[in-house]
């Protein structure tokens, strides 16, 4: 494989891995309340950079679910529209965490396992 053609194939897994956790960043982000600046803002200074094509999207596909709660408000002497986790978005959110604990500890034997140790498998619905 090329060097170019490796540091493509790189940056592909990089951008998929990151999209999954994604909504994982957003979900906790917002057990308080934030209007879409200030939530990326604060993603952004917690290492999660995230751009306005991909995080307004992604809020209206997390309230559509149910996930969200939103409302228009005057702030700043601006209108501004304020997100925070619904009661079943708290819920998913505590699932997604026990998941994402669970997907870590599996994640952390496989990648430092020795080399001739006991073999592991993920399974999808893990």
């Amino acid at each position: 494989m090329s060097p170019e053609t490796q540091s493509s194939t790189l940056e592909n897994l990089k951008l998929e891995l990151r999209r999954g956790c994604l909504v994982l960043a957003v979900l906790g982000a917002l057990r308080s309340e934030r209007y879409g600046y200030t939530l990326r803002k604060d993603l952004a200074d917690q290492g999660m950079v995230i751009d306005e094509g991909t995080l307004y999207p992604l809020l209206r596909r997390l309230e559509s679910q149910n996930l969200l709660s939103s409302e228009w408000r005057e702030h700043e002497k601006r209108n501004k529209r304020f997100y925070r986790l619904s009661p079943e978005g708290k819920q998913i959110l505590k699932q997604l965490l026990a998941e994402w604990d669970s997907l870590d500890a599996s994640l952390r034997a496989v990648t430092t396992e020795h080399a001739h140790g006991p073999h592991r498998t993920l399974s999808a619905g893990r």
